[in-house]
């Protein structure tokens, strides 16, 4: 069985701006707020983080400083790395691993609409370059382009050290393949509204956006999952239904950003263009939903 250091109640970070710049200190108090509230591992600088947005140093200083805040707390650093160059992703890949990351989360290239022949051999270099441990990060609504879970699967179990897939395609019947045929790959949510139906149909735990605002329910919600408390985790994961949709009202992480300046979770409302804020109905409609949940600070 291949080595599995990454899994259970993850969030997928966003990244704080400030007067145009990367809010370092926000960036790491956001850090701590989840380590304080249970979570198993943090992720930057993935979609959620706008890495398509950020400049290469930018990119790695944000992975530093995750690796730097989560040092002896005991939650990993699961850094993204992916590129629709495979140069630029082994060099980000090779990065995170120097700098102490315990895993990649490489997103499949953009832009390219590359084979599935094409997906395999960017993986395979990508994999071969460092030893730490690779997610695969399939998310067609974004990319263009989907991971078939054949290809997914042959890297699997031609690479050590590719070990899981985020799922975030929408498509429980990929889950139940995956956990059917390769059960030993794990499978991550990344799609909060079905976080636990696919726990429940064997995943390993879920890379939250909804985790940035509310991480205490994320990890109770994964962590019952995982020790068969089903029932429990269902209910938090319905409780957790309305502000989940709510999130996803616009362009991930148009509304998350969104949500926690409207709950004082940032200082500043800010996006890299062509990102921008969200509509006046859509912000009022945030913040309708957010009356329902307690956020903690």
């Amino acid at each position: 069985m291949q080595d599995t250091t990454i899994y259970g109640a993850m969030s997928a970070l966003i990244t704080p701006f400030y007067q145009g710049k990367v809010d370092y200190a926000s960036f790491e108090s956001l850090i701590k707020r989840q380590i304080k509230y249970g979570m198993d591992a943090c992720v930057p600088v993935g979609t959620t983080g706008e890495s398509a947005t950020l400049n290469h140093k930018e990119h790695m200083e944000c992975i530093e400083l995750a690796v730097s805040t989560c040092k002896g707390s005991g939650v990993k650093v699961l850094a993204g790395a992916g590129s629709n160059a495979t140069s630029e992703a082994i060099e980000l890949a090779v990065f995170a691993q120097k700098c102490g990351a315990d895993a990649i989360l490489c997103v499949s290239p953009y832009y390219n609409k590359p084979s599935q022949e094409g997906l395999f051999a960017h993986y395979r270099a990508v994999a071969h370059s460092v030893e730490i441990p690779l997610v695969l990060y399939n998310v067609p609504s974004r990319t263009g382009v989907s991971i078939e879970v054949s290809t997914a699967i042959r890297l699997f179990k031609e690479m050590k050290n590719i070990i899981a897939i985020k799922e975030a395609s929408g498509s429980m019947e990929r889950v139940i393949e995956f956990t059917t045929d390769a059960p030993e790959l794990c499978v991550f949510s990344g799609d909060d509204t079905i976080n636990y139906p696919i726990l429940a149909n064997g995943g390993k735990g879920v890379i939250s956006v909804t985790g940035n605002l509310l991480p205490q329910e994320i990890a109770d919600l994964t962590h019952l999952a995982l020790q068969g408390e089903m029932t429990k985790s269902r209910n938090i994961n319905n409780q957790l239904y309305t502000i989940n949709k709510a999130l996803f009202c616009e362009s991930n992480p148009i509304p998350i950003k969104a949500a926690m300046y409207l709950s004082g979770l940032l200082k500043s409302l800010e996006y890299r263009l062509p990102l921008v804020p969200p509509t006046k109905e859509n912000f009022a409609y945030l913040e309708q939903v957010l009356k329902k949940y307690r956020i903690q600070s």
